[in-house]
């Protein structure tokens, strides 16, 4: 491990990150980790990464001469991308991703991918409009009526759900099948999910709610 807390952590992108967003996760962490050319998104908001990792093909050299030499970790093989490096080298509670969306799907898709492999590390994506994590074996969320409530399988899966307005349960998902979205909160959440397969998406405006919830949640895939 590169990098090991005790506390959630920023986990930073080389994508835009708007202001809406720093303001978002800056109550939520104590560090900052950047993934390569992040490290000057992280610099130009007066956030030094306590570590940058990546392949380093991106950072730039007036970015690199103000970090610390020792705070630059170099993974040079192409087979992972700058976030996924980060996310296998990292153990914190919980992680929040920013300046991943950007305007590329494939690089959307990617990241999303790489959640469902990790299935241990908790980790929130967030852009301007929304936010997607992997769901935990079970999840308890207090969200206003109305509030757009979204999953999506990025494998086979099962889930049972409490205080949505379409029901999952008995249902079967799969990226090539049923999906779960738009679906609406009518009543405080329960999200029961039988594999480390299902992402939930919501408004950025949840964020509150989901790092309490993630952060009470004891149950874990490590524990299956």
């Amino acid at each position: 491990m590169i990098v090991q807390s005790l506390d959630p952590i920023a986990m930073i992108g080389g994508g835009g990150v708007e202001e809406v967003l720093w303001q978002a996760i800056r109550p939520h962490v104590q560090d900052v980790v950047a993934a390569d050319c992040g490290a000057g998104t992280a610099l130009a908001q007066g956030l030094v990464p306590h570590a940058v990792i990546g392949d380093m093909d991106s950072l730039r050299e007036t970015d690199r001469a103000a970090l610390n030499p020792d705070s630059i970790h170099c993974i040079a093989e192409q087979e992972t991308t700058d976030f996924e490096k980060c996310l296998m080298s990292v153990r914190a509670p919980l992680i929040l991703g920013v300046g991943f969306g950007g305007p590329r799907l494939d690089h959307r898709l990617a990241n999303f991918n790489t959640l469902a492999r990790y299935p241990l590390q908790r980790c929130i994506l967030l852009d301007g409009a929304d936010l997607a994590f992997l769901a935990p074996p079970s999840l308890r969320l207090d969200l206003p009526v109305g509030t757009r409530f979204s999953v999506f399988p990025m494998g086979a899966v099962e889930a049972v759900s409490e205080g949505l307005h379409w029901p999952l349960a008995g249902l079967s998902l799969a990226p090539d099948g049923r999906v779960g979205t738009s679906n609406r909160v009518t009543a405080p959440v329960y999200l029961g999910v039988t594999a480390p397969k299902l992402l939930v998406i919501l408004p950025r405006e949840a964020l509150d709610q989901v790092v309490a919830a993630l952060r009470e949640q004891r149950d874990t895939w490590s524990a299956l």
